[in-house]
């Protein structure tokens, strides 16, 4: 156990962290507008099954975008709050968005963080909804599409599950063993 792991709690809720772009919706390339929002194959079926299955579903994900200057967090908030409002229209239903818009490479230097602890492959995020939602990690797991969400898992305590597509809805069956 490593000090950025959050202790394990087992009065706590189970959840699945998910990252965004890749896993939730297909990433063209720092998405921010609605018409840019496409969802990856059963993306809404895998949460409405999360959701049957008693899980918190927590959206982590990182948005260098605002950082490289492409979008700003107000537009990065929206299309959250659209991916939200479009997968609940769905009976999908999202616990909590955790978004990180630092990055080394930021054009301004209010968005610059050498390493900022909610970077994933850091933990940040995940060890905040946690703290916030009551999470019990050792319940709890995370699907993401790059080595980076899996160390952040790692680092978090929580099981991390690398998800390369085609469906999302399927990937999570497997998961669960149904």
């Amino acid at each position: 156990m490593t000090p950025e792991t959050a202790p394990s709690n087992p009065t706590g809720v189970p959840a699945v962290f998910l990252d965004r772009d890749g896993v939730i919706n297909v990433d063209v390339g720092y998405p921010h507008r609605e018409q840019d929002l496409e969802f990856i194959p059963g993306a809404a079926e895998a949460i409405q099954l999360l959701n049957r299955q008693g899980y918190l579903v927590v959206i982590v994900t990182n948005q260098s975008g605002v950082a490289r200057g492409l979008f700003d967090e107000a537009q990065m908030n929206a299309f959250n709050a659209l991916i939200v409002r479009r997968l609940g229209a769905k009976g999908a239903l999202i616990g909590a968005v955790y978004a990180c818009p630092w990055h080394h490479e930021a054009r301004d230097p209010a968005w610059f963080h050498e390493d900022h602890p909610d970077r994933k492959p850091n933990p940040g995020m995940l060890l905040r909804a946690i703290a916030d939602h009551n999470i019990d990690p050792a319940k709890s797991f995370m699907i993401g599409d790059r080595d980076s969400d899996m160390e952040a898992a790692r680092r978090a305590g929580v099981k991390g599950f690398l998800f390369h597509g085609p469906d999302l809805g399927d990937f999570v069956h497997d998961i669960l063993g149904l």
